[in-house]
């Protein structure tokens, strides 16, 4: 089977049919084109000299697919609905057209000119990132709207006059409703990672932040499906938008490799552990938040530098663990579903899947951390027998042929595909820890559990099964 991603991947602009939609998705009628032909490169855009200059310092030269799909036409105004999968450089497919466009214009107090609405926290301050440097340039504010943080001094900054606000759609509605932010002003609205936003349950508040919006603003959605409610908000909102879609090997942009991993239950966390220890940072998934804090406390009883990420941790600590991990404090960072959004970590070539998702847009969003704007990757999901049949199928449903190897802990295969290697000796003298009991141990036994922890496995199993049932 093919492992990799092609490195020349399609786009376009053009109507949306059932013709040219992935399996599941609906088909969205009155997405309408002619749009611009593709910019070629960034100076056919005639973009404010300082911009280019920015983006020359930040060695943004040629335009990603998405980009080059988009910006003529996000640039003229129009709306634009956009299919690509995270990592493809979509930010500034909308970032740089919100921001030329908005540039020469000052906010009142409590009243933005521009929007972008995301699912995450970590998605938020991504992109605030992303952008903060030639809002700069351009004389815009830029303000980052999200729960976990102090809500009055985020509404002090938006009564200041910010022109650009990056927001979650629960706090963005908490200061609306505070009357600490006004949306009438807002001429340009982003919707970014729309299905997700859906999945979680925000369609009610992101309807409403659009019904608020000037009626007559430009309108720009970017989604990696265009399913369920993600329709509903295009029929209801876009109007005659240009489509443009980047297939998932243009979003890879070079190579990405898929391996299934297929591993004995009993041996299943010592063949994680190997992977956690070797050189290099390593991004894992669990289930669980009780599964993500336990691996985590057995890897570093392992002598292995690793930290937690879920919803369980508050904002600053989520904050404090994404920046140890970037700056290579930690090489390890395990972590629930919170994690498979919203995070760029430059130079990490390794996912793995230690509990594999039920979901396909799961999958595809837990590898997009890496392989990220023209890096290469690997993605690696330990698999055993009782999962099988449903990992197939969710493999087939995101369009995924992997790579599929027998492996077992301490193997030279396993090196050769993850570069694990055996974890660092611990003195249980001097840590006062146990090893990890059970899961992954010689003797096979499922490690003692709390009534609180198996209470939260048994919702996790059935949740998941619930999902694969929906999925058939």
């Amino acid at each position: 089977m093919n492992a990799k991603s092609s490195a020349s991947g399609r786009s376009g602009a053009g109507r949306y049919d059932r013709a040219t939609a992935p399996r599941g998705e609906l088909a969205v009628p009155g997405t309408v084109v002619p749009g611009r032909p593709p910019a070629r490169s960034f100076a056919e855009l005639d973009l404010p000299a300082e911009l280019v200059r920015a983006m020359t310092g930040l060695q943004v030269r040629e335009p990603f697919p998405i980009q080059a799909a988009t910006l003529p036409d996000a640039l003229a105004g129009r709306d634009v609905l956009g299919r690509a999968q995270t990592g493809s450089g979509k930010t500034l497919a909308f970032g740089l057209a919100l921001l030329v466009r908005t540039a020469g214009r000052r906010a009142e107090s409590k009243r933005p000119l521009a929007l972008v609405l995301v699912p995450t926290r970590e998605l938020a301050q991504q992109v605030s990132d992303a952008l903060a440097p030639y809002a700069k340039v351009l004389g815009l504010r830029l303000t980052t709207v999200v729960g976990g943080l102090s809500i009055s001094r985020q509404a002090a900054d938006v009564k200041a006059g910010s022109e650009v606000v990056v927001a979650t759609p629960g706090r963005l509605a908490d200061l609306v409703g505070r009357r600490d932010c006004h949306l009438d002003r807002v001429a340009i609205t982003v919707l970014d990672e729309a299905d997700q936003m859906c999945d979680l349950g925000f369609l009610p508040q992101v309807s409403e932040v659009l019904e608020q919006v000037r009626p007559d603003g430009q309108r720009m959605l970017f989604s990696a499906t265009l399913d369920r409610n993600v329709d509903h908000l295009v029929r209801e909102y876009l109007h005659d938008p240009v489509f443009a879609s980047v297939d998932r090997a243009a979003a890879s942009v070079t190579t990405m490799e898929h391996h299934v991993l297929n591993v004995h239950p009993a041996d299943k966390y010592a063949t994680a552990t190997e992977i956690a220890a070797r050189d290099g940072r390593v991004l894992m998934f669990l289930d669980t938040k009780v599964g993500v804090d336990q691996f985590t406390r057995h890897l570093r009883g392992s002598g292995v530098r690793a930290a937690a990420l879920h919803s369980g941790k508050s904002q600053p600590q989520r904050t404090h663990t994404l920046a140890q991990f970037k700056d290579g404090e930690v090489t390890v960072l395990v972590a629930t579903n919170v994690a498979a959004r919203g995070i760029h970590i430059d130079h990490l070539d390794l996912v793995v899947n230690v509990d594999p998702p039920a979901d396909p847009k799961d999958y595809l969003h837990r590898g997009g951390r890496t392989a990220r704007a023209g890096e290469s990757g690997r993605v690696v999901t330990l698999v055993t027998p009782g999962q099988r049949r449903d990992v197939n199928k969710m493999m087939s449903d995101a369009g995924i042929r992997p790579t599929i190897t027998q492996v077992r802990s301490g193997e030279e295969q396993l090196t050769s595909i993850t570069g694990a290697k055996r974890p660092p000796v611990v003195d249980q003298g001097k840590t006062g820890r146990i090893p990890f009991q059970g899961m992954g141990n010689r003797t096979g036994r499922p490690p003692k559990e709390s009534r609180k922890a198996a209470d939260a496995r048994r919702t996790a199993e059935a949740r998941r099964a619930a999902q694969v049932r929906k999925a058939r």
